[in-house]
């Protein structure tokens, strides 16, 4: 596998997590598994052994130098491709030569595929690893060391790389690209192209997502190039690490509880109230509604805009924890300043926190307008915590009547309509209580991810 980032070495993201338990799994499976990533200048080298020494990364206008440090972790290889003058930086993204950065990831994990492990898969994800392909089947379609290897390119998200017709020389690549059959998309050259062309086989982070990106709203002018791969397209849902998230060991929690014995779960609720400066036994009955986000865009907060006062009057009790865009973070300080005798928004990131508001909350709401897999709604199924989401991505993918509850259009109005309808259910005692034992019970374990996996590397 080869990606920007992967955790616990390197986090920004969902795709730092994948790259953590996707290959231990496999390997737990049966497979021999390798993971490449870039050695950041926050990795530590001290339990690392250096495996390959001045290996050259060549393109036409410039050679890069870089030293390959292995560790195994779980039973997995995991290889830093170590270049100071890319890598030793403070931040990973956000460079403007990130297109330089993420071609010699690519490039020199073909070097690492060559001299140190040599695969029968090649998994790539998201931009970063986009070139993979194209430099495996353009640079070395003779070699042997790299023959009958075959290339998987996951979408995790759709953003992408874009550069000049004059930059593509430092990335290796000539005129010849320059075609709207390749890589040029709309005037500049699309590097996340790279890897809708060339891989062998295009998976995405669920069903629903795998179905959405072929649409103009969420494929971003590549719709109709992954339309015409939908045969050799597949959506698998991300797995949870269900020994990070478990009601009966979460190291956070105030009190333990399971889908057979729930009296911990009101306990939970209890401690996060008071918690957050409620007065408990006034409002312990009352629905609690919690939030764990990113307040950005993406993730639907433009409808509390459209709702403000319709939401506040509800006879609820609301607990959110994000961080993110100046707009939504006021937002919600002004909806506690006006409601504090229901509202509180904890601006700020805390694990713990995210933990106790997943187990102590008795609904949790991500209206979002896009969310091509999502792990919340399903860290919530596992606490017993009924979702409310939008019909979108993996969150219409993993919740149904029997264990949540969705609204299809983007629009304050519709969310509305299921904050109400649930409020409703929530009265209904017995169903509530079948509901959240039903959400319990479901498996979205990595286990059953990493074997869709399974079967794709063997279809490949």
């Amino acid at each position: 596998m080869v990606a920007s980032e992967a955790a616990p070495f390197a986090k920004t993201g969902g795709l730092s997590d994948v790259l953590g338990a996707l290959p231990k799994e496999l390997v737990r499976q049966g497979e021999e598994c390798a993971v490449v990533i870039p050695r950041y200048r926050s990795i530590s080298l001290d339990n690392a052994d250096r495996v390959y020494q001045g290996m050259e990364v060549q393109f036409a206008n410039a050679t890069y130098l870089c030293d390959v440090w292995q560790v195994i972790r779980d039973d997995v290889r995991v290889f830093f491709l170590d270049c100071p003058s890319l890598y030793d930086r403070a931040s990973i993204y956000g460079h403007g030569d990130d297109h330089i950065r993420f071609a010699v990831l690519s490039l020199g994990s073909l070097g690492i595929a060559r001299a140190l492990f040599t695969p029968d898969v090649i998994h790539c994800h998201d931009w970063h690893t986009a070139l993979t392909p194209l430099y495996l089947k353009t640079f070395f379609p003779h070699d042997p060391r790299l023959s009958g290897i075959k290339t998987l390119f996951t979408i995790h998200n759709m953003y992408d790389c874009r550069i000049s017709y004059d930059q593509l020389p430092e990335i290796g690549l000539d005129g010849q690209y320059w075609r709207s059959d390749l890589l040029e998309f709309h005037g500049s050259a699309s590097i996340l192209k790279a890897g809708l062309v060339y891989a062998d086989q295009l998976s995405a982070v669920s069903p629903g997502y795998a179905r959405e990106i072929q649409t103009p709203e969420f494929g971003y002018g590549h719709e109709g190039l992954i339309h015409a791969r939908a045969h050799q397209l597949t959506g698998i849902v991300n797995g949870v690490d269900y020994e990070t998230w478990n009601t009966e060991t979460d190291p956070h929690l105030p009190a333990h509880y399971s889908v057979h014995d729930l009296a911990g779960k009101r306990e939970c609720k209890a401690k996060l109230l008071e918690h957050f400066g409620f007065p408990v036994e006034q409002v312990i009955d009352r629905p609690m509604i919690g939030i764990v986000s990113r307040l950005v865009d993406q993730k639907g907060f433009e409808l509390f805009e459209q709702v403000f006062h319709e939401f506040c009057s509800l006879d609820i009790t609301f607990i959110l924890l994000g961080s993110g865009d100046f707009r939504y973070e006021t937002l919600f300080w002004h909806m506690e300043q006006f409601h504090r005798e229901k509202v509180r928004a904890h601006l700020g990131y805390s694990d713990r926190l995210a933990h106790q508001i997943e187990a102590g909350s008795d609904i949790f709401l991500m209206p979002s307008k896009y969310e091509p897999c999502g792990l919340n709604q399903i860290y919530s199924l596992r606490y017993g915590t009924l979702p409310i989401v939008r019909a979108t991505g993996g969150l219409d993918d993993t919740i149904d009547a029997e264990t949540g509850f969705k609204f299809w259009g983007f629009n304050g109005f519709e969310m509305m309509l299921a904050i109400r309808y649930a409020l409703q259910v929530y009265q209904d005692r017995p169903k509530w209580t079948q509901m959240m034992q039903t959400a319990m019970q479901k498996d979205f374990s990595w286990s059953i991810a990493a074997g869709s996996y399974r079967d794709l590397y063997r279809k490949l």
